[in-house]
């Protein structure tokens, strides 16, 4: 392929890549204008939210596989057209219900194109110097663009309505889809390898249940009987399906892999690096307007250094990987996200510079982790696989920030309702003690004395979930950091040991 095509291709994933991870975070500074608008209930604004990757997590082991067998052009093509409309639809929604269905129909076309991307890019670059900067690259993208999600959208709210942060995608669309058209090459696929609907449907089922469970276990008010029965019913399926693929001789997902220690390890990296990401962001997100009282521009801009730091340290990674020992890079770069985290929680109060200075080493981290996960995932697999392998990375990326939501959420809610103690004088105030923006809008329906007490109390509570999630954040990517580190010491003094027994 001539060279200026294949570095045209990666810009073409890249710019599909970034709508989609955008579209993941956009929403948490959009989030109060539109419920405004829309007059969303707290139920219909958790729906608005939580569906999109609900729906990415659920469909991506089977299309992913789908463009193994269709190529994986044609499956970007459609995605990109689906994405495109949805977006269209999703911006002049009149009603929340027009919005939740206009964000089905946005995971959609993100779950067409999130696998073809990856693979593209495994199919497009043969040398693997050059293959492994591309993945940087696309890494990059993957963990910088979820945390400029929240610049975008406060840059758009100061100047425009909530609907623009869903429009702009239309025209980005519209250029990428002519490019690809054009630039994109086009590879038969596999068509002697049959794809299972039976198996995608199961895998949807399992992963749907399972999401939904930790998801309705993550809210302010739970109904653990929803949340126990949409368990049982996600580990149904999922057992049955990977108790089929083990059946299969071209199964969907090759299980065989995540006994590899190199690509087990990396799925594991890219999920714990998204929960902290996405986690530390909705809360750093509602701290910096609520507690610090920023517009959303602001908190944008001062959120700006991490997917800076993270766009530099993806490419840079993949120049090293190919002369590096991998392992290392792995939980060496969860090792610097982590000390990153911590020396957030530390600083977050001092001067801006310290606190620029800690979202820098955070995003320099976690770029570099994506880089080496998403590497060791689609270098451990045949060409043939590159789709199956790419709608693993992506699932273990989406469920981790699923993961991130609920857990760290669930954390923040608990320790701001257990600190949180209004004086008695305030009477009732219905949900203050659920979420720190009900306790501002009862603290201004008070006389202003009171309500000025109340605000400071609420806000000083938040203060404290904050802390509490950043030092959860930061544990989390410490320890898996050292965990990683002992199985790859472990598996080395094994190979030594093996070698030296022959």
């Amino acid at each position: 392929m001539h060279t200026v095509q294949k570095w045209l291709t990666l810009a073409i994933v890249s710019s599909a890549l970034f709508l989609i991870v955008v579209d993941m975070t956009v929403l948490y500074t959009a989030l109060p204008a539109l419920t405004h608008e829309l007059q969303a209930s707290s139920s219909q604004k958790l729906w608005i939210i939580n569906i999109y990757s609900l729906v990415v997590c659920a469909l991506l082991p089977g299309l992913g596989t789908l463009g193994d067998r269709l190529g994986h052009k044609p499956v970007f093509l459609a995605g990109l057209l689906v994405f495109g409309v949805a977006s269209l639809c999703a911006a002049f929604s009149p009603a929340p219900a027009w919005l939740i269905a206009s964000r089905i129909l946005l995971a959609l076309g993100a779950a067409m194109m999130m696998p073809a991307t990856l693979s593209l890019i495994r199919l497009t670059f043969a040398d693997a110097r050059e293959r492994s900067f591309a993945i940087g690259v696309w890494a990059a993208i993957a963990s910088g663009g979820a945390a400029f999600g929240p610049v975008l959208g406060g840059f758009l709210l100061e100047h425009y309505w909530w609907g623009s942060v869903f429009l702009i995608n239309v025209p980005v669309v519209l250029l990428t889809l002519v490019m690809a058209v054009v630039i994109l090459p086009k590879r038969a696929g596999n068509t002697d390898k049959p794809w299972d609907i039976l198996g995608s449907l199961q895998v949807m089922l399992g992963l749907l249940g399972g999401v939904y469970a930790i998801k309705e276990a993550g809210k302010a008010a739970p109904s653990y009987a929803v949340a126990l029965l949409a368990l049982l019913i996600g580990a149904f399926f999922m057992t049955i399906f990977v108790r089929r693929q083990n059946r299969q001789a071209q199964p969907m997902i090759d299980f065989a892999l995540f006994r590899a220690l190199p690509f087990s390890s990396a799925v594991a990296a890219a999920m714990v690096a998204s929960a902290a990401l996405i986690g530390m962001e909705l809360a750093l997100s509602q701290h910096l307007q609520l507690v610090r009282a920023l517009s959303p521009l602001d908190a944008g801009l001062l959120l700006l250094p991490l997917p800076l730091a993270s766009v530099v340290a993806g490419p840079l990674t993949g120049l090293m990987l190919p002369r590096a020992d991998k392992a290392q890079v792995l939980w060496g770069s969860l090792l610097v996200s982590g000390l990153g985290m911590a020396g957030y929680l530390l600083l977050h109060d001092a001067a801006v510079f310290w606190q620029v200075a800690s979202l820098v080493l955070l995003g320099l981290g976690l770029g570099a982790v994506m880089t080496a996960a998403s590497s060791a995932v689609m270098l451990n697999v045949a060409p043939q696989q590159a789709g199956m392998a790419a709608s693993i990375e992506e699932v273990s990326f989406e469920l981790g920030g699923v993961l991130g939501v609920t857990i760290l959420g669930t954390i923040m809610t608990a320790v701001y309702s257990a600190t949180l103690v209004l004086p008695a004088s305030a009477g009732d105030l219905p949900n203050a003690h659920d979420t720190l923006d009900a306790a501002l809008q009862a603290a201004g329906q008070l006389p202003v004395a009171l309500g000025l007490q109340v605000a400071q109390l609420a806000r000083a509570a938040f203060d404290q979930a904050f802390v509490a999630v950043l030092a959860t954040a930061a544990a989390i990517l410490l320890l898996a950091a050292a965990t990683l580190r002992q199985l790859h010491l472990r598996q080395h003094r094994a190979d030594l040991a093996a070698r030296s027994a022959i």
